[in-house]
């Protein structure tokens, strides 16, 4: 371990985590300001992989302080859209690359609910925690693909809410359940959570559930990056006691052993 302070450490990993995800919206930014990806799509791929980064970037920290300091990049960004959304300052790469019409005035509903929801996420569940990995996947690989197929193959509407497609919602559901899984084996490896069939389940059922609130006109007036995250919360927090209740909380000892725990 290059120190053995662990407060240094996690600030290493902070500053890491922040310049890796800096990296990937600065690339898209770039992207949209040339136009070279439609608008619409340049945004929604921000949406899904500057999430999913960030997310992949966790296991750098320690756990003691990591919670607070792995969300500082997102809640400097939270600064910035809403700076860019009042019009104090201007920003055409961040509008183009995170904005459906080109109104900086946007910034202030979707991107920023999606910056709180991640911020919270972290500091809420941090890694130990499979609910954490059913916000950020439903939240960045589901409503972000979700978007994406229903724009390109959703001509079949769903009847109950005409703006959303049968396509766009069963994408959804499966990659928000995918990319679920995908990090529950990927955080096992470093021991925060132990993967199961029963884990599997309970984020298929949350996975599910999120795709289905996301279809709801409900989402379509509020914002689903509002609705998304918190679907996932409350059905998270209901599956994984009922189906994995062993996993429901997850706590690592100072030897880095992992320690189940039920809450109740």
């Amino acid at each position: 371990m290059w120190t053995e302070n662990p407060l240094v450490r996690d600030a290493g990993a902070a500053v890491l985590t922040g310049v890796a995800a800096a990296v990937v919206l600065r690339f898209w930014e770039e992207v949209a300001n040339r136009s070279l990806l439609d608008q619409k799509l340049c945004r929604k791929l921000v949406h899904i992989t500057v999430g999913l980064v960030y997310f992949l970037m966790w296991p750098l920290s320690d756990d003691v302080f990591a919670r607070f300091l792995a969300p500082l990049i997102i809640i400097i960004n939270i600064i910035k859209v809403t700076v860019i959304g009042l019009g104090v300052v201007k920003d055409e790469g961040v509008v183009n690359s995170m904005t459906r019409h080109g109104d900086s005035r946007e910034l202030l509903n979707g991107p920023l609910y999606y910056a709180c929801a991640i911020t919270l996420a972290t500091i809420v569940f941090w890694r130990t925690s499979p609910i954490s990995i059913a916000v950020i996947c439903n939240l960045c690989a589901g409503d972000g693909v979700a978007d994406i197929v229903g724009r390109r193959l959703g001509q079949v509407k769903l009847p109950h809410n005409p703006e959303k497609s049968y396509a766009g919602s069963i994408a959804m559901f499966m990659a928000g359940f995918i990319a679920s899984v995908l990090y529950m084996c990927y955080f096992s490896i470093f021991g925060f959570v132990e993967k199961s069939w029963s884990m599997v389940g309970a984020f298929g059922v949350t996975s599910l559930a999120a795709a289905v609130v996301e279809s709801l006109p409900i989402s379509t007036r509020l914002d689903d990056n509002l609705t998304v995250p918190l679907a996932s919360v409350l059905v998270g927090a209901l599956v994984f006691y009922l189906i994995a209740p062993g996993n429901l909380c997850c706590m690592t000892s100072e030897d880095g052993s992992s320690i189940s725990a039920i809450v109740r």
